[in-house]
């Protein structure tokens, strides 16, 4: 009992950090509906810029309280000053988009900005000094327990009266509520909401860049910050529940807690004790601590499944493309060309299993490498231990992955919109803590290596079954949006009360989508394996669960070949960029903005629509 009252004291002021982000995070989606994916990037940016203020362009001000303070607010309102921009010129184009196109676009911000950031910072950690005045310690049941992390605790609860005080009494709260409710009738009484939306940005940037700056006396500020502090603040966020700032800040409190006892004594699993708490809650209540049930994502971008091979005309021209690439992939299967389509194959694949799930489903997945790193390792386990040639570990892939499917999913279905995106992310964070910890069966990071699904003489062959494989995935696509499955499965998506008082089980049919979604998602993971000989926890980090929704939306979640277009641009984008190019994922995120800019329903739903124009 001694030592437990500095642990919570230690993670209720890591509380404190988190709530910063996650109010900031969660005032932005309550007013303008934005799921904000460089809400870290801005946590990053002030953290690294007050720190090389600290450290080297002014430190003699580290030697000051007051010094030290202006420097931390000062890196808020560059922070905020970056969130203006990024409202103005990108979050303002795509207001009434699809949150999912608006996470693609801001997560590509994301990108733009770490590079950014690198550049002008560098590649070092930089270790800023203690805050003058609080570099000593109370004394806590008889342990030390730092004062700059006591007056850090005491900071969260301030901020949260502030917050609630501003949104409850004042006339920009008010006008911030009304605005989240009608903005249409907001503007009809002569209220403009432009000046709000950006309002609320501003503010909430500057809560997050101020996070970062008061996160610098405790740890050093590096370009690892973003990745590792959005995902927490996500599940913040989603745990307290979307749009209530009281939710977010009980759970901060509950998820500091959780990380600082399972740093402590559960140092390899902190983070699956995060992702576990979180879906716990939204077990127990599906739209968190306090929040209220939103439209689901997927009703908004709810739009007729455009089948290209539905004529005969696309049927003998896909067949001819079929043809032409399956001749120039057996000839010349050692080139370099050919293993970046090999690599946008296994993709094309992937992403089909995620734009079932989304785009006839209505299902949202931010986890879903889950699967396919499930199928990716037993598919490698196959082989090592059972000796299984190709076909067999591609269909044990397969089966592990709907297997497990079959047993998470009557849980994670219940959920709906961010909240079972969420749910899905924290269940690849467990299969990735699995894969990275579990080392006599999986090699831990060092992965397995040395697979010999594919000799070196068939590899022409591979490539060509690879393509057949690509073939059957739109094909099975196409025919079951054709469907009477794929109709019942819109309808339940579009028109869910209408769905149900016509005699159609949402939780049935989503289900049997789920399954066949995970079972692709496993034959990828398997050819994946295949293609490299090799197996790495990375399988199943967000990274991966972001490239496949990437793909999916760039090329347009409602056309058939959607998935085609968007791993073509991301493989050899990233391909062509990354060759000599330090800069390459900027460049990469630059084109991901403005494609989203462009064309918000996706590159193929742009030519579409302009058609039926």
């Amino acid at each position: 009992m001694q030592a437990l009252a500095p642990l919570l004291l230690n993670g209720l002021s890591y509380a404190s950090t988190l709530f910063l982000m996650a109010s900031g995070l969660t005032l932005i989606f309550g007013v303008t509906r934005i799921v904000n994916f460089a809400h870290g990037s801005l946590f990053m940016l002030g953290a690294l810029l007050s720190a090389h203020c600290l450290v080297q362009w002014i430190p003699d001000w580290a030697d000051s309280g007051l010094g030290y303070g202006a420097v931390m607010l000062f890196a808020a309102l560059c922070a905020a000053g970056v969130g203006a921009v990024l409202e103005r010129f990108v979050l303002r184009r795509l207001y009434g988009v699809a949150e999912l196109y608006q996470l693609v676009a801001t997560f590509g911000v994301s990108l733009v900005l770490h590079d950014a950031m690198r550049w002008v910072f560098g590649n070092e950690e930089v270790f800023a000094p203690r805050f003058p005045g609080l570099r000593g310690a109370y004394m806590v049941a008889g342990v030390p327990f730092p004062s700059y992390q006591l007056a850090t605790l005491l900071l969260g609860p301030v901020v949260w009266l502030l917050l609630s005080a501003l949104m409850r009494y004042s006339l920009f709260g008010l006008r911030l509520r009304a605005v989240t409710q009608d903005r249409a009738m907001l503007s009809a009484l002569g209220v403009n909401p432009a000046p709000l939306l950006c309002g609320v940005v501003l503010l909430g940037s500057a809560l997050a860049g101020l996070g970062g700056a008061l996160l610098v006396p405790r740890e050093p500020a590096n370009l690892q910050m973003d990745s590792n502090v959005v995902v927490e603040t996500f599940v913040v966020v989603v745990t307290g529940g979307l749009g209530s700032v009281s939710g977010a800040f009980i759970a901060a409190a509950l998820i500091g807690v959780v990380h600082a006892v399972g740093s402590t004594y559960f140092p390899q699993s902190t983070l699956v004790l995060v992702f576990l708490t979180m879906a716990l809650v939204l077990a127990l209540r599906p739209s968190g601590l306090m929040g209220k049930p939103v439209a689901e994502l997927a009703r908004q971008i709810g739009q007729p499944f455009v089948l290209a091979l539905a004529t005969r005309r696309g049927r003998w021209g896909g067949a001819v493309v079929w043809l032409v690439l399956a001749a120039l992939l057996y000839f010349g299967s050692a080139s370099y060309p050919a293993a970046l389509v090999g690599d946008a194959m296994v993709l094309v694949i992937f992403g089909v299993s995620l734009q079932a799930l989304m785009g006839l489903g209505g299902l949202v997945s931010f986890g879903h490498a889950a699967f396919f790193a499930l199928g990716a390792y037993a598919a490698a386990l196959a082989n090592v231990h059972l000796a299984f040639g190709l076909p067999a570990a591609l269909l044990t892939g397969c089966a592990c992955s709907a297997l497990l499917a079959a047993c998470v999913g009557p849980v994670m279905l219940r959920s709906a919109g961010v909240y079972l995106a969420m749910l899905s992310l924290a269940f690849a964070q467990m299969v990735w803590a699995l894969a990275s910890q579990w080392t006599e069966l999986t090699g831990g990071d060092n992965g397995l290596l040395g697979l010999q699904l594919v000799s070196a003489e068939g590899r022409g062959a591979f490539l060509v079954f690879e393509s057949v494989l690509v073939a059957a995935a739109l094909l099975w696509l196409q025919r079951l949006a054709r469907s009477s499955l794929g109709a019942a499965l819109q309808a339940v998506r579009d028109a869910p009360v209408r769905a149900a008082a016509s005699g159609l089980h949402a939780l049935r049919l989503r289900y049997r989508v789920f399954l066949a979604s995970a079972a692709w998602a496993g034959l990828a993971g398997a050819l994946m394996v295949a293609d490299k000989g090799a197996v790495f926890p990375t399988a199943a980090t967000v990274s991966v669960s972001l490239d496949v929704l990437l793909v999916v939306l760039l090329g347009g979640m409602n056309q058939l070949w959607g998935t085609v277009a968007g791993a073509a641009l991301l493989v050899f984008a990233e391909g062509e960029l990354g060759r000599g190019f330090e800069y390459w994922r900027g460049a990469l995120g630059l084109v991901v903005v403005l494609a989203m800019l462009w064309a918000p329903s996706g590159l193929l739903g742009r030519r579409g629509s302009q058609r039926g124009a």
